[in-house]
This record gives structure tokens, C-alpha cells and sequence, in this order.
């Protein structure tokens, strides 16, 4: 599926090529949105409809809105643009869709539709032409915003590490808790290119990501770390960037392409046998939404983008199935038993967009298995949608929060220390979520990354 709809004025514009191209994107969106045999499965797995049980809500109403989408963009193009915002784009109705339709693809085609009439919003258009399309400004903003947190953020809580936001009073008032944003982003510690070029194994790239870079570094480290065990030889590109899926949620189309472009060119130098990521939605989006939303049609250039889509792998899948992981942990994989009095108890959630959307389910719970000093424990409905949904939890906070205590309650009830997950933004969800819940011996239940509790036991 490729869409020819855009033409380049300045860098990180885009402007649809006059009402023929519109035509063309809602002609697409019409033939995709006749699958829909409005059947209403959909209802059963709408994290959303679960909460406000409005038909609105759930995918089989927003495409019915969307069936009359022309009509609807002249007369309420602002209502049109509301009901659609209300969506996690998790994937949930898609994965039970019995007619395969793509709702995913549908909901991103119409907020570009919708973007193109509408135009972004002067704030919208700073973050994502003037920041996100531009890898080294966007680190350089970042590292000011960093080193400057405290004018906006409070202190860390002593337990949990977390912070909460000063201002504006809208976010801070309702309780919201964040990690900080890492003094360290992760591209700035790993100051070479290469980690073991030596290494008889695979050639691994190593996607940072945005919240792997910039929050969760450690979680880089754990990776990296594991990677090296199992004698890969890994690449850590500079100049990385977005894997640009908050702007495609924004309908910025031009500068996803922008984003994806410059990955292609940048891997490209490199020659590798796979592009590993630890965050479920950047696994997603390089396997799934780069080569469908691709905007171009220079047949070279695809074949390069289909196979770094190919060559990709969630850290989860690169250690159980290309490395050979084997459980139970201390039965090799280069981990030792820890020196504990008991194990700890870890379960796990599944990321939407790893489970329902790339069927990643069985490899992370592996890794989990084979940690010395852990023992892994199933939570009740492990893959319901935690409510980030991204930009989700900023425009709708009550409604994410709703969906994220169900989650909360189900980690509880597992009765863990750890609450394991293989997505940077559900880790801030759930943290968010469990703040001041304890786990059975009174300390906070951590919120880890499934490789950095595989990295603890790692040999020295």
C-alpha cells in the first residue's frame, strides 16, 4: 500500500497536492472501510468502550462516522476530529476482527485526512516539524529540558524515583506520576560505534528509540548488555531518531516519511544481520507501519525499507529465538543463580502492539523464566490494553487512568514485586498506575523491562 499524496514544499511540510489527492486518500479509506461487516465484536476487546460504553467510542461506530467522512469533514470537521482522537490505537479490535479488517491503517489514513483539511495546530506543528523531524534538535531541546527539570518537575519520591509536574496545574492536579527524564540520555554513554565488532555472532543494530534514549536508558544498557552475551557484535547508530509513530498518530504524514527516510539512509551505511529494539511500539512500527504508510514509490528505495522491516526483532525475540535462550534460568544463556533467600515473584504485561499487533506473547515470558532469583507469575488478562495509547493519556487523562487502575488491580492480585513489560510507555503507564502500591513484603512494586531483570544475572 503506498500513498502519493504529498508534495514537499519546505523541510517537514507537507501539503496534500490539491483536492485530487484528497480524493485519492478517501477513495482508498472507502474501499478499506467496506471489509467492516459491523458485527460489533469489536465492543468485546475496546479498552475504551469497556470504560464509557458509548458506540462512539468503539471502532465499529468510528467507522461508521467514517463511511460518510466527506460530508462529515465540511459540515463538523471538528467533531469528526474529536471522536477519532478518542482512540488508543492499540489494536485491540483489530486482533479480533473476524473480517480482517485493518483498522489501524483506516484510523491513521483518516487522522492524515483530517490533518491535511484541518491543518495541525501552531504547537503541534513545533513538536513535530520544527523537534521530532529533526533527530539532533529534538536530542539538544531534550538535554536542555533535562538539565532543567526541576524548574517543572518536583523532587524524586524516595521510593519510587518518580516525579510529578509543577506545572500546569492540569497535569500535576490530578496526581500523575512520571519517571524524570534521564540526566544520561543513552546515546550520550555509549560513546562509540561499536561494542564488540569481533564477536562471532550476528551483527545486531540496536534501535535506541525516543523513551529508551531519553527516559529509560538503562533499559538500552540491559540490552546492549544482552546482546553482547550471547557473543552478538552491536552497532549503536548515531544520530537516531523517532520511529516516528507519534507524528503518523497526528496525521503528520510528511514527517513520518521524513523520520522513516532518514532510518533507511542511516541503517543503510551499516551492514547487519538484525535491527533489535526493546519497545514493543517501535518493533511495530518498523516491521508493520513504515513499509504500509510509506508515502513514496521509488521501487529501490522500498526494497531497502522492506528488508530493514525484515531484519527487525524485538530484544524478546532475538534472545529466545535466534540466541537460543533456554529455561529454567543457571541451565545456560550465561546467567548464574543470585544469591537470595527467596525468589521474587514476577509477572508480566503484554504491550499491545507486541502481542496483538506483531503476536510476540511467548518469547518475552521465556526471558522472564530464565532470570535467576525470579519467579514468574501469570497476572489475570495479561494483555488488556494498560490505557498510554501515547498522546492518548495527555488529551484524555481520565479516561487512560480508568483503563490503567483495571490494570493496576490485576497486578496486585498476582501478589508480585515486579511488574515486567516489554513497552517503554506502558513501563510509565503502569508506574503511574502502582504508585504507592506495595508489593507482599511492603516495598513498591518495580516496573522493569523484561531484559534489564535478564541482564542482573548476567556474568560479570
Amino acid at each position: 500500500m503506498a500513498i502519493q499524496i504529498w508534495k514537499k514544499k519546505r523541510r517537514g511540510a507537507r501539503f496534500f497536492k490539491g483536492p485530487a489527492g484528497l480524493s485519492a486518500l478517501m477513495a482508498g479509506l472507502e474501499k478499506d472501510l467496506s471489509a467492516c461487516m459491523r458485527c460489533g465484536v469489536c465492543q468485546s476487546a475496546c479498552p475504551l468502550f469497556r470504560q464509557t460504553r458509548r458506540e462512539a467510542d468503539v471502532a465499529r461506530g468510528k467507522l461508521a462516522l467514517l463511511e460518510g467522512l466527506a460530508g462529515h469533514l465540511f459540515r463538523d470537521s471538528r467533531g469528526v476530529d474529536e471522536r477519532l482522537d478518542r482512540c488508543l490505537l492499540c489494536g485491540s479490535c483489530q486482533a479480533v476482527c473476524a473480517g480482517g479488517v485493518h483498522v489501524l491503517a483506516i484510523f491513521l489514513k483518516a487522522r492524515a485526512i483530517l490533518a491535511g483539511y484541518r491543518r495541525l495546530s501552531f504547537v503541534k506543528k513545533i513538536i513535530f516539524r520544527t523537534m521530532l523531524a529533526r533527530p539532533g534538535v529534538f536530542d539538544k531541546i531534550t538535554a536542555a529540558a533535562a538539565k532543567f527539570q526541576g524548574v517543572f518537575l518536583t523532587g524524586e519520591d524516595p521510593e519510587t524515583g518518580s516525579v510529578s509536574f509543577k506545572i500546569p496545574r492540569s497535569l500535576s492536579s490530578q496526581g500523575r506520576r512520571i519517571p524524570p527524564p534521564a540526566r544520561t540520555p543513552l546515546r550520550d554513554s555509549l560513546p562509540d560505534l561499536t561494542r564488540n565488532p569481533d564477536n562471532p555472532g550476528p551483527r545486531a543494530v540496536f534501535f535506541t528509540g525516543c523513551l529508551i534514549d531519553k527516559i529509560y536508558p538503562r533499559v538500552g544498557h540491559a540490552a546492549i548488555q544482552a546482546l553482547l552475551s550471547r557473543e552478538a557484535a552491536v552497532l549503536v547508530p548515531k544520530n537516531q531518531g523517532c520511529c516516528g509513530i507519534p507524528a503518523l498518530a497526528a496525521g503528520e504524514i510528511g514527517v513520518f516519511s521524513d523520520l522513516v527516510a532518514h532510518h533507511v539512509r542511516l541503517f543503510s551505511k551499516q551492514e547487519f544481520d538484525f535491527l533489535i529494539t526493546a519497545c514493543a511500539t517501535c518493533a511495530f512500527a518498523i516491521q508493520k507501519l513504515w513499509p504500509a504508510m510509506w508515502p513514496e514509490t521509488d521501487p529501490e528505495f522500498r526494497k531497502r525499507l522492506e528488508r530493514l522491516s525484515e531484519k527487525t526483532l524485538d530484544i524478546s525475540q532475538f534472545l529466545v529465538n535466534v540466541a537460543g535462550l533456554e529455561a529454567p534460568a543457571g541451565q545456560g544463556g550465561g546467567i548464574r543463580k543470585k544469591e537470595s533467600a527467596g525468589q521474587k515473584i514476577v509477572t508480566y504485561h503484554d504491550p499491545c502492539h507486541l502481542a496483538k499487533s506483531l503476536g510476540v506473547r511467548r518469547e518475552p515470558r521465556e526471558l522472564l523464566r530464565a532470570c535467576p532469583g525470579y519467579e514468574f507469575r501469570e497476572m489475570a488478562a495479561p494483555d488488556q490494553c494498560c490505557g498510554m495509547g501515547g498522546s492518548f493519556n495527555l488529551s484524555h487523562y481520565g479516561l487512560s487512568s480508568r483503563i490503567g487502575a483495571e490494570k493496576a488491580e490485576h497486578i496486585e492480585a498476582a501478589e508480585c514485586h515486579v511488574a515486567a513489560s516489554g513497552c517503554p510507555a506502558c513501563m510509565i503507564q503502569i508506574s503511574d498506575m502502582l504508585s504507592g502500591k506495595k508489593a507482599p513484603d511492603g516495598s513498591p512494586i518495580r516496573v522493569a523491562h523484561p531484559v534489564e531483570l535478564y541482564a542482573e544475572g548476567l556474568k560479570d
